[in-house]
């Protein structure tokens, strides 16, 4: 009855959901137990919270959490922590125990990227993409470094998902810093140091615009702190270049 149960929530999840809905499914057919045949939809909401939007864009994370975890070969327990601390503080310590248990049986599976980031970049906005890679980015280096297996993982699921070369530069350049702080403020907006001061503005107003905290704040409460964080990085990284060209 239990493989059936987690079978028939995996069909569901397709269904319904596209690769995404499949991996809900077949989580879920995993946490509930394989003494019963249906989950009812309120027990779905208790469990993981009421909001579908917010729920898929968690599941999203967790899918692509475990593509990077994995991508050097090691899960080290750094990004499991970081992992737990961000849906801890978004859904209090019952529904992260749900999600983190999610994560457990995603890891122990290989799903394919591809599928994934392409169903996000279809129906996900933007902004949100933009702080998905954010967070990914954040488990890569929750162990102080980003190895090159992990960047590129996240480079690939940035291009899967439709996301511009420029803008995964960006956020890129506010994990992995070079040495010249003027060098990398240039990458954080975007742009090569031989712009004209024109493109300066510009470029700060579009990323300024593409990253405003107030486009994921539905999102919840850690990823909307993280928006903020990284548009404060592009502020200074946008005084940085003032200062140096006397603008």
């Amino acid at each position: 009855m239990g493989c059936f149960t987690k079978l028939f929530l995996t069909g569901l999840g397709w269904a319904f959901g596209g690769p995404i809905g499949g991996i809900i499914g077949y989580a879920l057919g995993s946490l509930f137990s394989s003494n019963r045949p249906s989950v009812m939809r309120s027990e779905v909401n208790e469990h993981f919270g009421n909001t579908e939007e917010k729920r898929d864009f968690n599941v999203t994370l967790l899918v692509l959490s475990a593509a990077v975890m994995k991508a050097d070969g090691n899960v080290k327990k750094s990004e499991l922590d970081y992992v737990k601390r961000f849906f801890l503080q978004n859904f209090g310590q019952e529904r992260a125990e749900n999600y983190i248990k999610m994560l457990r049986e995603i890891l122990e599976k290989d799903y394919n990227i591809y599928d994934v980031s392409q169903q996000v970049g279809q129906y996900m906005d933007y902004s949100s993409r933009l702080q998905l890679l954010h967070y990914l980015f954040g488990i890569a280096s929750a162990d102080g470094f980003v190895s090159n297996q992990e960047a590129d993982v996240i480079h690939t699921i940035s291009m899967y998902m439709g996301v511009g070369e420029s803008d995964y530069r960006s956020i890129k350049a506010m994990f992995l810093r070079e040495v010249n702080p003027s060098e990398n403020a240039y990458k954080i907006l975007g742009i090569d140091p031989s712009a004209t001061d024109d493109e300066v503005k510009k470029a700060y107003r579009e990323m300024a615009k593409k990253n405003h905290p107030d486009l994921v704040s539905n999102l919840g409460e850690e990823v909307h702190q993280a928006a903020e964080k990284k548009f404060q990085e592009i502020n200074q990284a946008y005084e940085i270049i003032k200062k140096q060209r006397g603008l």
